[in-house]
């Protein structure tokens, strides 16, 4: 590996490559909105602030489900399990096929869950900050669970990953 050559590759294409080095978990970020399921895949989850609780997601300014789930009062975060797999790809598709066969929770707010995912958060929006071509949505925890025994689904190089012991 040759650290910092001359002239450094910071295209889209390069940076997405070594990005991808880190290993992330995945979540589903979930609102029911007039009655109907919206949502979305997120590998950019992570924890913020014990107090007030707080955790983040990146969301890409492009995003064309991000406007109709940021009207939602509540959303539901799923962090997923490796047996996800199939429903993270189904997420990144079509949005008329996203939750076709997918059984989901829903709270009196609105949030919306996978019932056999590893963890669940109850979150409203608690500020948007712009960064660069995404945006970082800090998000306000009202309630969480987490199962008892499971893998997290990893992404990794572009693909999903299992946690091997």
């Amino acid at each position: 590996m040759t650290l910092f050559t001359t002239n450094q590759d910071l295209s889209p294409e390069g940076l997405r490559e070594v990005f991808g080095v880190f290993p992330s978990g995945v979540v589903a970020l979930v609102a029911f909105v007039d009655g109907e399921p919206v949502g979305l895949a997120a590998s950019s989850f992570t924890s913020v602030s014990l107090d007030p609780p707080l955790v983040s997601v990146s969301i890409a300014n492009g995003s064309k489900t991000w406007p109709e789930l940021r009207g939602a009062t509540h959303l539901g975060i799923t962090v997923l399990a490796d047996q996800h797999r199939g429903f993270a790809r189904q997420l990144a598709g079509p949005v008329g096929s996203r939750f076709a066969g997918i059984p989901l929770a829903r709270t009196a707010e609105g949030s919306g869950f996978l019932e056999d995912g590893l963890a669940h958060f109850n979150t409203s929006i608690y500020r948007e900050v712009e960064a660069g071509d995404h945006t970082v949505v800090l998000l306000r925890v009202h309630a969480r669970a987490a199962a008892a025994e499971g893998q997290p689904l990893v992404f990794h190089r572009s693909g999903f990953r299992t946690l091997a012991a």
